[in-house]
């Protein structure tokens, strides 16, 4: 009775609606998207989450030439995370633009990117980070006589408080610069609810921070929790490439690495790097891949590094590898992905082959050299060895006497 046309219950004219066919909607009217959407959605596509955050703000204080890098965060970095560096700074009357979308120092044509050195060249990271938190900025340049500190939302100078002007005020403070976020994803509660939990977020800012550790040696970095003291991370500008792996990865993978450096001219290629040798061997790979200093991803080289230690290893064991590689400006483009997570570069089949030999000849040439010793003989057995009473054919049950086994130790196939 509910489905007869005639019914005048709600429930009825309800279950009527969704049988009878609908009236076809009008097309709706284009219209361009207000300012304040664009910058939230383009937010999005740069900031995933604080480590994203922390990756842009990190190579925008290597590219300040500063020697000195502390990292604090709290809750994960989504309440707090704070960056302080000793680099060049920022000028007072740059302040209105530090948070301005596509402004930046390092670019002034397109023309320029064939040249781009810098980690950053797009002005949208800090401005990114603006939409989805709240930013102060403290800066101080070598010739300022104080420093200057200014808060900004959504791109622009805020009032720290209601009823302050918004714009720098003088503070005290020293050369470089400190950059805090605060309360990141606070107007977009569906990426906030998204991300793990504070533990998690911060091991992958952790990760970031010892990542690029490894790659700027002689730039001092540390990584803590705002509530505590102790800092989980300390690099000092002292220390080389091999002890931050040291530090971070521990003494035995540390052990098990050799030095890799190479050059290919055709490609233009200069390569450096740590590899794990043929004994040494994890479940999952190791792979931390800068190119021209920027922390990238490469599916070519990734199975490039696979193919050439699957000749030595274990099946289903990988090996633990850092590389980095200096190619020229002008055979990279960088503007491929909003947060220059891949790059493609031009001859890519002859720097993937380039780094495959170079990797491959130095296996070969450290399991070629590789040292031997022997066992010393309990005393008597040195005589029944000569005496032939030694064998397993004459004593019935004895060991043989001598045995060999490399310096170090591992499970690989070219264990020997």
């Amino acid at each position: 009775n509910s489905l007869d046309a005639g019914s005048t219950s709600a429930n009825g004219r309800r279950l009527l609606a969704l049988w009878l066919p609908r009236r076809p909607m009008s097309s709706p009217s284009i219209q361009a998207l207000s300012q304040e959407v664009v910058n939230r959605i383009a937010a999005g596509e740069v900031i995933h989450r604080p480590s994203s955050a922390l990756k842009e703000l990190l190579e925008n204080s290597l590219d300040a030439g500063s020697t000195s890098i502390s990292v604090t965060s709290k809750a994960g970095g989504l309440k707090l995370l704070q960056i302080s560096d000793n680099g060049h700074g920022i000028h007072r009357a740059d302040f209105p633009r530090v948070c301005e979308r596509f402004a930046t120092s390092k670019l002034r044509e397109y023309e320029d990117l064939s040249q781009i050195e810098t980690f950053g060249f797009r002005g949208e990271a800090l401005a990114s980070i603006s939409h989805v938190a709240h930013v102060s900025v403290t800066s101080m340049t070598a010739d300022a006589a104080c420093a200057h500190r200014a808060s900004f939302s959504d791109g622009l100078l805020v009032p720290p408080k209601p009823g302050e002007p918004a714009e720098p005020r003088p503070c005290a403070g020293t050369r470089g610069t400190t950059i805090a976020v605060e309360d990141m994803f606070y107007n977009v509660p569906m990426r906030r609810a998204a991300m793990k939990g504070a533990g998690e977020e911060y091991s992958r800012l952790l990760q970031v921070v010892q990542s690029y550790a490894l790659d700027n040696a002689g730039v001092a970095m540390s990584c803590k929790k705002a509530a505590e003291h102790a800092t989980e991370l300390h690099t000092l500008a002292s220390h080389s490439a091999l002890d931050v792996v040291r530090l971070v990865h521990g003494s035995q993978v540390a052990a098990e690495l050799l030095p890799l450096e190479a050059t290919d001219e055709e490609s233009e290629l200069r390569l450096r790097g740590l590899v794990s040798n043929a004994n040494f061997s994890q479940k999952r790979l190791t792979l931390l891949l800068f190119i021209n200093k920027r922390l990238v991803e490469s599916s070519h080289l990734r199975r490039a590094v696979e193919e050439v230690y699957a000749q030595y290893l274990p099946k289903h064991t990988h090996p633990w590898v850092y590389l980095s590689l200096r190619l020229p400006p002008a055979s990279l483009d960088v503007n491929v992905h909003p947060t220059k997570r891949e790059v493609h570069f031009l001859r890519q089949e002859e720097v993937v082959g380039a780094v495959q030999a170079a990797i491959r000849a130095l296996l070969v040439g450290a399991n070629a050299s590789r040292a031997y010793f022997t066992q010393a003989l309990l005393p008597g057995e040195e005589a029944r060895g000569r005496s032939g009473l030694g064998g397993s054919a004459a004593g019935g049950g004895d060991r043989p006497p001598l045995a060999a086994r490399p310096a170090r130790g591992g499970g690989g196939s070219a264990g020997g």
